[in-house]
């Protein structure tokens, strides 16, 4: 794989960490900016809206500049927006920064898909994806908890001076690692927008995000409410959540990267086991709350599953879209963070059900059914 997907990479493990790191920072942010902790949570709903509505508003305002430039300037916007977070007493500010943070951070994953698969030849889609992607699951295993020990020492604060800090190492490899045009600035040159806005209408298309986004949200919805838990049903102390987490992510990490070896020429085999066995998994996971020794490698094995059926997906989605070269990262952005978006809300309403605290599970369970059941019904369809 080229350099330069490591470049990316690494930007992505800097946003990745920030969209992630928050949950762990809200009590001291909260109590430091006078709001309570629900008010504080709304940081959270900004970012995910504005990457939900960001990704193909920012894959067409940059459609025609060379991906380099757009890059760079989503990097160092995302930079800014967390220093000035850092050093603000007002919430409203604050609140304003994360929704400039999700913005560039759309903007940046909707162009890096797409700069990714243009460095790579046709049939390689996948581990460039996979490389890409892994800044992500990196960010799980290592970047949110790095996060919560600068924001428990230091205060929270310092997480978000980290943050800026870690994007200036990848502002610079991306200025001078990236070629300055790429395939994909060469082919949205020639692509008109109206010829790119009516690819997003393919049946094959929509069905893939729709896929994707189904897994993501069962994804999300999950790991927002792992934590209560490993503490409650399971009967494990504190000490036990970094490490539940870290081992979802080290699962997400694996699974990521065997995407990453099968989506371009196995994904059907990869979707056909893989899928099934998330079905079982999630519901499982609920069942064996109360065992530790089962609990947690199923987190393991839920995050491999997760990662590697979502990430065969939504490689689909950028050969679906093939024929929209600068909005097929939009699309897939897109489909990743609705599914970010929809999964922890959904997740939280099982909470008021029967199944209480494993409810999440349980939705879990039912939105992979859901895919499943898109994934068998007749191509006419949908």
């Amino acid at each position: 794989m080229p350099l330069p997907l490591y470049l990316l990479a690494l930007a992505v493990f800097a946003m990745g960490t920030s969209e992630f790191m928050l949950a762990g920072l809200l009590p001291c942010l909260a109590a430091d900016l006078g709001v309570t902790v629900g008010t504080a949570g709304g940081l959270t709903s900004a970012f995910a809206v504005g990457m939900a509505v960001g990704a193909p508003l920012m894959a067409v305002l940059v459609r025609s500049r060379p991906g380099r430039g757009s890059l760079l300037g989503f990097v160092l916007a995302f930079a800014a927006a967390h220093a000035v977070g850092a050093v603000t007493a007002s919430f409203p500010v604050l609140l304003a920064t994360r929704v400039v943070a999700a913005l560039a951070n759309a903007g940046f994953l909707a162009v890096a898909l797409t700069t990714a698969a243009a460095l790579v030849p046709a049939d390689r889609k996948g581990r460039a994806l996979a490389v890409l992607l892994s800044g992500t699951t990196v960010a799980t295993v290592a970047g949110v908890p790095g996060g919560a020990v600068l924001g428990a020492v230091f205060g929270w604060r310092a997480a978000f001076w980290a943050v800026a800090l870690l994007c200036l190492p990848a502002a610079v490899g991306i200025a001078r690692g990236l070629p300055s045009v790429t395939a994909r600035a060469d082919r949205s040159a020639t692509t008109a927008l109206r010829a790119e806005l009516a690819e997003l209408r393919r049946p094959g298309l929509l069905r893939a995000m729709l896929l994707a986004g189904l897994v993501n949200a069962a994804t999300f919805g999950g790991f927002t409410f792992l934590a209560p838990v490993v503490t409650g049903p399971a009967g494990l102390g504190e000490p036990w959540v970094p490490v539940a987490l870290v081992l979802f992510g080290a699962g997400s990490f694996t699974g990521v990267t065997v995407a990453g070896r099968l989506a371009d020429r196995h994904s059907g085999p990869v979707l056909a086991v893989g899928g099934p066995l998330l079905l079982a998994g999630w519901p499982a996971l609920a069942v064996l709350a109360g065992a530790p020794g089962a609990l947690l490698p199923l987190v393991f094995l839920l995050g491999a599953l997760s990662f590697a059926v979502g990430g065969t997906l939504i490689t689909r989605v950028l050969y679906e879209a093939a024929g929209a070269p600068a909005l097929a990262g939009a699309c897939a952005t897109a489909a990743l963070n609705l599914g970010a978006t929809a999964g922890p809300l959904l997740a939280a309403a099982s909470l008021g059900t029967a199944a209480g605290g494993l409810g999440p599970f349980y939705a879990g369970g039912l939105l992979v059914a859901a895919a499943l059941l898109v994934a068998a019904a007749p191509r006419s369809v949908g």
